[in-house]
């Protein structure tokens, strides 16, 4: 229960579509089920050919380019945005945060909100900014 709570503080809600980008041994567990139990299905993996709610990122700093990264989970998404999550201080994979925000802002996404997700891994909630009319 202790993982749902964490998903739906995260902004998951029921019925949601979620696309895992970067699932590996590494990954925490105890929060993907928790995001599958409130979202009620089993999230879809990277060869998902539709439009996801959102995009659950896993990301190290050997996985090469986050920019990279960032810019083909956007062609992904209807609209709630990205997950993106990456080991925290001291662990293996870490990345700063001045280079995720880079990496975020050469995107086109503006960082929203920074949380420990578990153990091992940091999250960064990351949108895209409203269009200014």
């Amino acid at each position: 229960m202790q993982q749902t709570n964490l998903a739906a503080r995260l902004g998951f809600e029921p019925g949601q579509v979620v696309q895992e980008i970067g699932y590996g041994d590494d990954i925490d567990h105890d929060l993907r089920e928790g995001i599958e139990s409130l979202v009620g299905q089993d999230l879809v993996d990277e060869n998902y050919d539709d439009i996801a709610d959102v995009v659950l990122r896993w990301f190290r700093d050997q996985d090469g380019d986050l920019t990279d990264a960032l810019v083909d989970a956007i062609g992904l998404l209807d609209e709630d945005g990205i997950w993106l999550l990456t080991p925290r201080s001291g662990h293996d994979g870490y990345i700063e945060p001045g280079a995720i925000q880079d990496a975020a802002q050469t995107a086109g996404l503006s960082p929203t909100k920074s949380i420990s997700v578990a153990p091992n891994w940091s999250g960064t909630r990351l949108s895209a900014p409203k269009s200014r009319r």
